[in-house]
């Protein structure tokens, strides 16, 4: 097949553009061309800010595809524009949203279903806040699968949308669970908040990868699927793993949230402490899709390999490190 993939070089993308070579697909990139790919020079290159509608359709001017997987679209405006550009022109368009899109619903209770997506949205919290921002995602990316699933009703276009919860990989560049990694190997305490403490259910890389094969088996009829492991964890249950893997003991510190905001630690200091980790169920992806998942220890051991043998760049978050032990020591010692 003819298969175009729109940004992600760095991580999924990256994963599913050798997997596609590998089977013999025709693949072209389509991105900014600003981050070297280092991928296969048989992969065709188009260049195109997304965002820039002249420059994308210069780009696709002409062009037709089996399946495009779009790693890089996030606002509404992108999703009408793909839309005009490709309606009639692509056999299946596959969206990666977000677990987000629930996490910004009036009302809506983990673990959540494909079903809790209808019903009203949260206000705005205060501007120029990390969950101002975090808050803008999932109502962009919302705003963008409204336009798909639309497109889908009134004009047949042919999509699938995939929602994904916090993706753990080897090619991760927020380096969030390295960031974990590098203080439980440190020895000293990782400070986690009191509340709220929500339960974990994340993604391997790989995995979303396989979701996305099996997903361009279908025909694109306007379905969306959760993408999310088997397991659902507490953060001390996750980190235990993790300390197991490494040959560590963790030391977990709780404090308010408040405190640890105060000071600047979150979210470096705890990445998957945040409410706006989201919690999805898998069943209608096992059913239709026919998707299995990798065992969350199996992928973290995969992972933690991959560390051990090409260390990522220590996260900008990891700089303050001796502040969040020296904030940790001084806080017993007041006790």
């Amino acid at each position: 097949m003819n298969i175009l993939i729109i940004g992600g070089t760095r991580n999924v993308g990256h994963f599913l553009a050798h997997e596609l070579l590998s089977t013999g697909h025709n693949v072209t990139l389509l991105n900014r061309g600003k981050t070297p790919d280092n991928l296969p020079d048989e992969i065709e290159r188009l260049r195109a800010d997304r965002t820039d509608s002249f420059q994308l359709e210069k780009a696709l001017i002409g062009r037709e595809f089996d399946v495009v997987v779009d790693n890089a679209l996030y606002k509404q405006q992108e999703a009408e524009t793909i839309i005009r550009l490709l309606n009639g022109k692509v056999g299946h368009y596959i969206f990666l949203s977000s677990g987000q899109v629930y996490l910004v619903r009036e009302g809506a209770e983990r673990p959540f279903t494909e079903e809790s997506y209808d019903g009203r949205l949260i206000p705005a919290p205060k501007a120029n806040t990390f969950a101002y921002e975090e808050w803008l995602y999932g109502i962009d990316k919302r705003k963008a699968e409204d336009v798909f699933i639309k497109a889908g009703q009134e004009q047949n276009f042919p999509f699938t949308s995939l929602r994904l919860p916090m993706v753990n990989g080897e090619r991760d560049h927020f380096s969030r669970l390295y960031s974990y990694v590098l203080r439980l190997k440190d020895g000293g305490p990782i400070l986690v908040p009191e509340t709220p403490d929500y339960a974990l259910r994340h993604i391997y890389s790989q995995d979303v990868v396989k979701a996305i094969l099996l997903a361009m088996k279908q025909t694109g009829k306007g379905r969306t699927y959760n993408i999310s492991q088997d397991e659902t964890t507490s953060l001390e249950e996750f980190l235990g793993v993790v300390s197991e893997l490494l040959g560590v003991q963790p030391q977990l510190v709780h404090f308010r949230r408040g405190l640890l905001e105060a000071n600047g630690f979150l979210p470096d200091c705890s990445p998957f402490s945040e409410r706006w980790m989201s919690e999805l169920t898998n069943e209608r992806s096992k059913a239709e899709l026919g998707m299995t998942y990798t065992p969350l220890r199996e992928y973290l051991g995969k992972i933690i390999a991959h560390y051990e043998s090409d260390p990522p760049r220590d996260p900008v978050g990891y700089k303050r490190r001796h502040r969040e032990i020296q904030f940790a020591e001084q806080t017993a010692a007041e006790k």
